[in-house]
């Protein structure tokens, strides 16, 4: 007995793994050098946003120059003050390298660790307003402690320069 498999066509399949980057890379140098709206990319160190940043970082590194126009690509990662003190410290670290790295090539990323404000904060609102701890039915933390930071400096940047571009990763068969 005999079962086919089907398998679904991987995104590197044309090219291949070094095609596909290649093509990114070209992609996102295009529409970096499209206009001056500055760039916003969620960074949290995993996966996701590692590849999306990483991308950029090595279109921006290919540009000649003369023809990088100076506009900001903003890495930005909220610190929840309530993590786990060894990813909080691999995601300080990691951000601090990535600041150095880009000084020190030219680039125009600029690194920002965002943080909830205090009426905001995990224990203000756990103690000190008596919320409930977060559970999937009252998730009332995502909204005060991620959300709300990275909105307000979104909201900056776009009223600084007019508007922003937002930039996530997400994989494609990302679950719902």
């Amino acid at each position: 007995m005999t079962t086919a498999t089907t398998t679904k066509p991987s995104f590197f399949s044309k090219r291949g793994l070094t095609g596909a980057i290649s093509d990114a890379v070209a992609e996102i140098q295009e529409l970096y050098l499209s206009d001056q709206t500055p760039w916003v990319i969620g960074y949290s160190g995993g996966k996701d946003s590692t590849a999306v940043t990483q991308l950029v970082w090595l279109a921006l590194s290919k540009l000649p120059p003369a023809d990088t126009p100076r506009k900001p690509v903003y890495v930005i990662t909220t610190d929840t003050l309530v993590e786990n003190p060894i990813v909080a410290a691999w995601v300080r670290n990691s951000l601090t390298t990535m600041e150095k790295h880009a000084t020190d090539a030219n680039l125009p990323i600029q690194v920002r660790l965002l943080e909830p404000s205090t009426e905001d904060s995990f224990w203000v609102n756990l103690i000190g307003r008596g919320y409930p701890a977060p559970r999937p039915g009252f998730r009332w933390c995502t909204e005060r402690l991620k959300i709300k930071p990275t909105s307000a400096f979104i909201e900056q940047t776009a009223n600084k320069f007019g508007e922003a571009i937002m930039l996530l990763g997400t994989r494609k068969s990302e679950s719902a």
